[in-house]
């Protein structure tokens, strides 16, 4: 199989294409870099940046109330453990245990255990949301349960990290970081806007629980990877997702599957569908791509094993030619943030490769090229300040300008979700409700400067200490950790990018994907037990 794909036509034209680049311009800039690196100031800084430790019990308040809730779980677990009713309950347990061991829902369960099934849930939340509406749509389940799975499922991974400590089972390393702290900052301040700009207050909890509710994933993930094991179940889950979701994106695109004319403009007749597979939509069809085909790259990188190489790298050209597909301009940009970023850290050859391969798609599928060049044209300015982006854009810094630009118009009133199922403000010639396109600018609308500011904050204290994290790692023959962190926080930059011109994180599944995938990689960097060599 190796010499196979070795002699192959496809392999000698890599090869060519290798040695060009190692001629070329490029890659002398590089190497004067890599070879100036040693020695450098940067270097001394980087390191100085990576070494920093997460928080210690002796400069940390926020650490300190950790490790005293710790130890109150602890002795209420020594006292329940102590309990009539305990011993009572798993008197009954163990023969029912016993029972349940021996068929497959025990076998199950023991070769996942319990954190792997809730991760493994977690990592499916896309088909297992779609698939419970579906079921809920059709009368086999009560509407309700469609409305409540999601949170039931962050309710039972608390239960369990609280009895895991509560039992003394969970890890004695403490699992607290500064990322902690600016998200309990950033749901502080959402409470305050939202107490503070609350016309209608039911609208404004839910627009509050639509920001901050799915911000906890990360408390959960952090507690819920303990070891490898449990972080190569929560990766292998996320990916097989992403893989069959890329199929079907294929499938869809193959068959030419039928879409709203809304979806394309009169000028972008060539393009006969924009695959959006069980999303319902293109855009987040094509940042959920994003975020894990870097991840099917690292996999390449990261196994010796040259069948699994070769399935990676299919698997990583499939999501890459599915995200294509979708006809996301916001996602082909933030695909290319997220291959800019993966190769900065892992190889560098793959700029070349993006640029060579973004030609290849431009000269191969003439839509890519007539939905890019239309962008300059006068036609997309015209559409785009008659209902396009730029009115959007404009009319929401116009009605934060007319509120408090500080506190904002209020969460859930406008630019999201929330505000297009509630309209509670009349719709006239000069107000109507919609999407803003613009994640960043939807959260200054709606919490004003004050709420984007610590929102910006949050997001550059997990960029931070997601880096200090990724330099942890190793980047050895022993131990490659680093593509897996990196394959990961690429993705995210990726999401980051695209939320400039959509509202992900409006997404519930994005948002929880996003986060946790920043809890991984923290784990990887500041959790992991190092292998002794």
């Amino acid at each position: 199989m190796k010499a196979i794909i070795q002699n192959s036509l496809f392999a000698r034209a890599l090869g060519r294409l290798r040695a060009w680049y190692q001629q070329g311009a490029i890659a002398g800039f590089f190497r004067r870099i890599r070879e100036a690196y040693p020695d450098s100031r940067f270097r001394r800084l980087w390191e100085r940046f990576c070494g920093s430790a997460l928080c210690s019990p002796a400069n940390s308040l926020y650490v300190r109330v950790m490790a005293a809730l710790r130890r109150f779980a602890e002795r209420v677990g020594d006292v329940t453990r102590q309990s009539a009713v305990y011993r009572a309950c798993n008197a009954v347990w163990k023969p029912v245990s016993n029972f349940l061991g021996g068929g497959l829902v025990g076998r199950v369960i023991r070769f996942f255990g319990m954190r792997g099934l809730l991760l493994t849930a977690l990592a499916l939340y896309l088909p297992l949301d779609y698939f419970i509406r579906a079921a809920a749509n059709k009368g086999f389940l009560p509407p309700v349960i469609a409305s409540i799975w999601d949170e039931c499922l962050m309710l039972a991974a608390f239960a369990y990290i609280l009895w895991h400590t509560a039992m003394r089972r969970a890890p004695m390393q403490m699992r607290t970081t500064p990322v902690d702290a600016y998200l309990l900052l950033f749901i502080g301040v959402g409470f305050f806007l939202m107490c503070a700009v609350s016309p209608n207050m039911g609208v404004a909890v839910d627009g509050y629980r639509a920001v901050v509710e799915y911000l906890f994933w990360f408390f959960l993930v952090t507690r819920l990877i303990e070891d490898d094991r449990d972080f190569g179940i929560f990766y292998g889950a996320l990916l097989a997702m992403a893989v069959v979701i890329g199929l079907h994106g294929i499938y869809q695109f193959i068959v030419a599957a039928p879409i709203p004319a809304a979806w394309v403009s009169q000028t972008e007749a060539g393009v006969r569908t924009r695959v959006y597979s069980i999303t319902g939509s293109p855009n987040i069809m094509g940042s959920l791509l994003v975020l894990f085909a870097p991840m099917a790259a690292g996999l390449a990188y990261y196994c010796k094993k040259m069948w699994v190489k070769v399935l990676a790298i299919g698997a990583t050209g499939m999501l890459c030619l599915s995200c294509i597909f979708t006809f996301s301009k916001g996602a082909w940009g933030g695909l290319a943030v997220a291959v800019v970023v993966f190769a900065i850290f892992l190889d560098r050859r793959l700029l070349a490769l993006m640029g060579v391969a973004g030609a290849g798609a431009l000269l191969a599928i003439p839509s890519i090229a007539n939905r890019i060049t239309y962008l300059f044209t006068s036609d997309y300015v015209e559409a785009s300040q008659r209902a396009g982006r730029m009115v959007r854009w404009e009319t929401g810094l116009n009605l934060l300008q007319e509120s408090h630009p500080w506190l904002g118009f209020g969460l859930g009133r406008f630019g999201g979700a929330v505000a297009m199922q509630n309209k509670i403000i009349e719709e006239s010639d000069t107000f109507q409700y919609f999407y803003m396109d613009n994640y960043y600018l939807k959260t200054l609308v709606e919490m004003g400067y004050l709420g984007l500011i610590f929102f910006i904050i949050l997001l550059i204290g997990l960029i931070l200490w997601c880096l200090r994290s990724i330099g942890r790692t190793g980047f050895t023959e022993t131990d490659r950790t680093r593509v897996l962190a990196v394959s990961m926080f690429a993705g995210m930059m990726g999401v980051l990018t695209h939320c400039y011109f959509e509202n992900i994180f409006e997404v519930p599944y994005m948002m929880a994907y996003f986060w946790s995938m920043g809890a991984a990689v923290l784990y990887l960097g500041y959790f992991r037990k190092k292998r002794q060599t």
